[in-house]
Formats: C-alpha cells, sequence, structure tokens
C-alpha cells in the first residue's frame, strides 16, 4: 500500500484511536489481512499508538494479521457440528494440512479456521472450502476433498 493510500484513509475514517476499526477494515480490504509495515505506517501519520492499534486489531476476530491461503476451509463447530464429530475431522484437517487452526500452509494454498455455523445442522458435521459446502463429512474424506482443491 503507498503512503498515499495510507494518508487517503486517515483523512476518509479520521486519524485519532476511535478511527481504529474503520481504518483496519479499509486496509484489509486492500490487501485481504493486515500487513504489520502498513500498520506500522497509520501509527507514524495518526494519533493511534501501536499499542492500541494491535490491541484492537487482534481482539476482534475479523482482523487478520497474516494473508490468507488461495484456499479457505472452514470447519463448522455449531452444536450439531461438534456433536457429530467436528472435533475429529479439525484433527484430520490438521493432519492432513500440516497447520493448525488460523493458519496458512507454507506455501499459501490453505488456510483452516473454525465458525460458529455454516447454517446447515441438518447435514452435519459439515465444512466448506471457499465457497463449496460439505455434509456429512468425515476424516475419510479429508484426503479426496483436499485433493479437488489441488492438494497432492
Amino acid at each position: 500500500m503507498s503512503q498515499s493510500n495510507v494518508k487517503k484513509y486517515l483523512e476518509i475514517c479520521g486519524n485519532t484511536k476511535e478511527a481504529s476499526i474503520p481504518i483496519l477494515q479499509s486496509i484489509q480490504e486492500e490487501y485481504g489481512y493486515l500487513p504489520l509495515d502498513v500498520l506500522n505506517q497509520v501509527c507514524e501519520e495518526s494519533e493511534i499508538t501501536k499499542s492500541h492499534l494491535y490491541g484492537v486489531a487482534t481482539f476482534y476476530a475479523q482482523f487478520k494479521l497474516t494473508p490468507k491461503g488461495r484456499n479457505t476451509v472452514k470447519v463448522c463447530k455449531g452444536t450439531a457440528c461438534h456433536v457429530k464429530g467436528a472435533d475429529i475431522t479439525i484433527v484430520a484437517m490438521k493432519d492432513q494440512l500440516g497447520i493448525d487452526i488460523n493458519q496458512t500452509t507454507e506455501d499459501g494454498a490453505f488456510s483452516m479456521e473454525t465458525v460458529a455455523c455454516l447454517g446447515c445442522c441438518s447435514l452435519a458435521p459439515v465444512i466448506m472450502i471457499n465457497e463449496d459446502v460439505f455434509g456429512g463429512f468425515s476424516s475419510a474424506k479429508v484426503r479426496g476433498t483436499l485433493k479437488k482443491y489441488g492438494k497432492e
């Protein structure tokens, strides 16, 4: 992000700590995550301290400090999915991808996160990869499903 974009966001959103969330949303919309060098630049050009901005960025789940993978795996942890084995699915996904929840594979191909509910309770347990929903999901289906997205 160029310096002019940071100035633009500060002009639109404000340059005080009350503007932190809109500024972070603007940066994340631009990049898909919050690059630390851009956050530092915001602090240098505003009244917002680094500790405040970082505190807001890490408090809210909507903000990501690392780039997301090309494919996002969302594992539902809602009640129905939990009862039907979501935790087993999570372990299988971790093993296959070699990452933990809220991490991205080294090659940038996959990110994994949990969600409270995907709204497909009758299909539990459910995962979502990008915009594709997979119901009745089990650990046995992990490898074949990920292969469809380029995971060898």
